[in-house]
């Protein structure tokens, strides 16, 4: 029985020492907005410390605004990770029009609402299986006004994932 429990204590403390991927947000940008809702793009770079790349199975997000979730999303095979490199992501997440209305309360005088972006970058590490980043920005939207919708400058990007 003490021998199964030093191989026990052995694997554990070789699989809680095995290097993992690291991931940052690097940035979030409003990207868009339109009459169905506001688009950010968000830059996530991730490291893999492995000699192969690794599959994304999924990048899980939650946009929040006064601890209320006002767009949440997954986007599905999303690619790999390149060997021994860093890769960065880009995350569009379409924030529904009618939600960032709904929160003028929140509304200052500078027309912007705080939020928080909770991303879950799950992958595919060899051995270990499905491996959840977990990540978080703060910011702030602005939201847009009357006279921008009839400016001409609004776009109707779609929910995506890019790899760099």
């Amino acid at each position: 029985m003490e021998i199964l429990e030093k191989a026990k204590n052995y694997v554990a403390d070789k699989i809680a020492n095995v290097p993992v991927p690291e991931a940052t947000i690097l940035d979030v940008d409003l990207k868009g907005f339109g009459l169905d809702g506001i688009t950010l793009l968000a830059k996530i770079s991730v490291s893999n410390p492995y000699a192969v790349p690794i599959p994304i199975c999924e990048i899980a997000y939650a946009v929040k605004c006064n601890e209320r979730v006002v767009a949440s999303g997954a986007i599905p095979d999303a690619g790999s990770l390149k060997s021994n490199d860093s890769t960065t992501l880009e995350v569009t997440v379409k924030v529904p029009h009618s939600a960032a209305v709904s929160l003028v309360r929140d509304i200052g005088g500078d027309w912007d609402i705080d939020y928080l972006l909770e991303v879950g970058l799950i992958i595919d590490l060899p051995v270990i299986g499905n491996f959840t980043i977990p990540l978080s920005y703060k910011g702030e939207m602005k939201l847009p006004t009357i006279s921008d919708f009839f400016s001409g400058t609004s776009s109707e990007p779609d929910e995506t994932v890019k790899t760099k």
